[in-house]
Protein backbone atom coordinates (compact mmCIF):
# COMPACT_ATOMS: atom_id res chain seq x y z
CA UNK A 1 0.00 0.00 0.00
CA UNK A 2 1.14 2.89 -1.05
CA UNK A 3 0.06 6.93 0.29
CA UNK A 4 -0.63 9.78 -1.81
CA UNK A 5 -2.42 12.91 -1.76
CA UNK A 6 -5.32 14.88 -3.60
CA UNK A 7 -3.92 17.72 -5.79
CA UNK A 8 -7.41 18.32 -7.62
CA UNK A 9 -11.21 17.80 -7.17
CA UNK A 10 -13.97 18.10 -10.22
CA UNK A 11 -17.05 16.77 -9.39
CA UNK A 12 -16.37 13.32 -8.88
CA UNK A 13 -13.21 12.87 -10.61
CA UNK A 14 -10.19 13.02 -8.12
CA UNK A 15 -6.55 13.45 -9.39
CA UNK A 16 -3.83 12.37 -6.72
CA UNK A 17 0.00 12.42 -6.67
CA UNK A 18 1.90 9.28 -4.98
CA UNK A 19 5.32 8.42 -5.07
CA UNK A 20 7.46 7.65 -8.02
CA UNK A 21 6.94 3.96 -9.00
CA UNK A 22 3.94 3.41 -6.24
CA UNK A 23 1.50 4.31 -8.27
CA UNK A 24 -2.08 1.90 -7.90
CA UNK A 25 -3.03 0.01 -10.47
CA UNK A 26 -6.03 0.87 -12.98
CA UNK A 27 -9.19 -0.52 -11.02
CA UNK A 28 -7.80 -0.51 -7.56
CA UNK A 29 -9.91 1.29 -4.73
CA UNK A 30 -8.40 4.52 -3.09
CA UNK A 31 -9.56 4.98 0.76
CA UNK A 32 -9.48 8.57 1.43
CA UNK A 33 -9.82 9.36 5.22
CA UNK A 34 -12.71 11.66 5.95
CA UNK A 35 -11.95 12.50 9.91
CA UNK A 36 -12.60 15.85 10.99
CA UNK A 37 -11.55 17.84 13.94
CA UNK A 38 -15.41 17.44 15.39
CA UNK A 39 -14.58 13.57 14.76
CA UNK A 40 -11.10 12.60 14.59
CA UNK A 41 -10.23 9.26 13.63
CA UNK A 42 -14.33 8.48 13.14
CA UNK A 43 -13.03 5.26 10.56
CA UNK A 44 -15.26 7.18 7.45
CA UNK A 45 -13.32 7.34 4.65
CA UNK A 46 -14.65 8.53 0.97
CA UNK A 47 -13.53 5.61 -1.61
CA UNK A 48 -12.47 6.62 -5.10
CA UNK A 49 -11.35 3.88 -8.50
CA UNK A 50 -8.19 4.78 -9.79
CA UNK A 51 -9.38 5.22 -13.79
CA UNK A 52 -6.05 6.27 -15.31
CA UNK A 53 -2.46 7.67 -14.99
CA UNK A 54 -1.74 10.74 -16.28
CA UNK A 55 2.02 10.76 -16.13
CA UNK A 56 4.36 12.87 -13.42
CA UNK A 57 3.31 10.72 -11.12
CA UNK A 58 -0.78 11.64 -10.90
CA UNK A 59 -3.51 8.74 -10.89
CA UNK A 60 -7.55 10.38 -12.06
CA UNK A 61 -9.67 8.75 -10.11
CA UNK A 62 -13.91 8.27 -10.15
CA UNK A 63 -15.42 8.98 -6.81
CA UNK A 64 -17.89 6.38 -5.13
CA UNK A 65 -19.58 8.50 -2.86
CA UNK A 66 -20.18 12.67 -2.84
CA UNK A 67 -16.69 14.60 -2.84
CA UNK A 68 -18.33 17.48 -0.85
CA UNK A 69 -15.26 18.48 1.82
CA UNK A 70 -12.77 16.84 -0.25
CA UNK A 71 -9.33 19.03 -0.34
CA UNK A 72 -5.88 19.57 -1.79
CA UNK A 73 -3.47 17.83 -0.19
CA UNK A 74 -5.91 15.36 2.02
CA UNK A 75 -4.18 11.71 2.19
CA UNK A 76 -5.21 8.93 -0.08
CA UNK A 77 -4.17 5.36 0.60
CA UNK A 78 -4.02 2.61 -1.93
CA UNK A 79 -5.76 -0.44 -1.01
CA UNK A 80 -3.79 -2.71 -3.16
CA UNK A 81 -6.98 -4.09 -4.64
CA UNK A 82 -9.98 -3.55 -6.49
Amino acid sequence: MSTGKIVQVIGPVVDMEFPAGKLPAIYNAIHIPLSTKEKPGDGDHLTVEAASHLGDNLVRAISLGTTEGLQRGMEAIDTGAP
